[in-house]
C-alpha cells in the first residue's frame, strides 16, 4: 500500500497542529519533517523542538529528513524529542553503517537519501541495513519545486535493487510530488510519497489533498 508524508515545511506554522490533525483525517501515513542546517542546502529550517512540539499532537509517525553536513550531530535531539526516524544523506556520511547502527540502537527505524546528481547504485552496499531509501526527485533546499522528469528511471533503479537486496525497504520520493506526478512517481516503484505544496498550498485544503493523491497513488 502507498503511504502520503505530509512535509510540514509547506505548512502554515501558526496552525501547525490543526493542520497536521487535518492530514491525518485525509490518511496520512507518516508525518515528513525536513531539516536543513544552510551549509548541505541553501536553506534554514525547523529543529528538534517542532518535534517535541508535535509529539503529542498526533500519533502518526514522525520521520526526520536530515539536511544537513554533519547529521550525526543532530540525531540524538530528535530521537529524544519523539522522532520515529531519521533519514540521512548518503552525500555527507558515505560510510553509514554506524549511524545507521546508532539509531537503530534506539528502537527507531532509519532511512538514507541522495540527490539527483547521486548514483542510485551507491546506496545498494547499505539496502540490507536500512529500512527506507529515499530517491530525491528535486534537489533539496526550497519547498515548491518541479519534479524531474530524468527521477522516474532513478526510481525503477532503485526499485530493481531494493526487490533484489532488501524487499522490505521502502522507496520514498521526496520533491515535487502532487496530483500530476505522483502517479508515474508510483508506477516506476515508488511507494511512500513526500508531499508539501501539494497539501498544504491546495485550494481544497490538507483532508482532501492527502485523500486525493492516497488515490492517485494507488491506495
Amino acid at each position: 500500500m502507498p503511504a502520503i508524508a505530509p512535509s510540514i515545511l509547506a505548512a502554515d506554522f501558526s496552525r501547525l497542529g490543526e493542520l497536521v490533525k487535518l492530514t491525518e483525517a485525509g490518511g496520512a501515513d507518516r508525518v515528513h519533517v525536513d531539516v536543513m542546517d544552510g551549509h548541505f542546502v541553501p536553506n534554514l529550517s525547523m529543529g528538534a523542538v517542532v518535534v517535541k512540539g508535535l509529539r503529542p499532537v498526533t500519533k502518526l509517525p514522525l520521520e526526520v529528513h536530515l539536511m544537513v553536513e554533519d547529521p550525526a550531530k543532530f540525531v540524538e535531539g530528535f530521537l529524544k524529542a519523539g522522532a520515529d526516524g531519521i533519514i540521512f544523506h548518503l552525500e555527507v556520511q558515505p560510510d553509514p553503517i554506524e549511524l545507521i547502527r546508532h539509531v537503530r540502537g534506539h528502537g527507531k527505524k532509519v532511512g538514507l537519501a541522495f540527490n539527483p546528481d547521486y548514483d542510485p547504485s551507491r546506496i545498494e552496499p547499505f539496502l540490507a541495513d536500512i529500512d527506507l531509501a529515499l530517491c530525491m526527485t528535486v534537489f533539496p533546499g526550497f519547498g515548491g519545486q518541479a519534479y524531474i522528469p530524468e527521477s522516474n528511471s532513478r526510481i525503477r533503479q532503485l526499485r530493481a535493487a531494493i526487490e533484489k537486496l532488501n524487499p522490505k525497504c521502502e522507496l520514498e520520493v521526496d520533491g515535487g510530488i502532487d496530483r500530476k506526478t505522483i502517479g508515474d512517481a508510483a508506477k516506476a516503484g515508488a511507494n511512500v510519497f513526500v508531499a508539501g505544496t501539494a497539501i498544504f498550498g491546495d485550494p481544497t485544503g490538507p483532508t482532501d489533498a492527502t485523500r486525493a493523491l492516497h488515490k492517485l497513488a494507488g491506495g
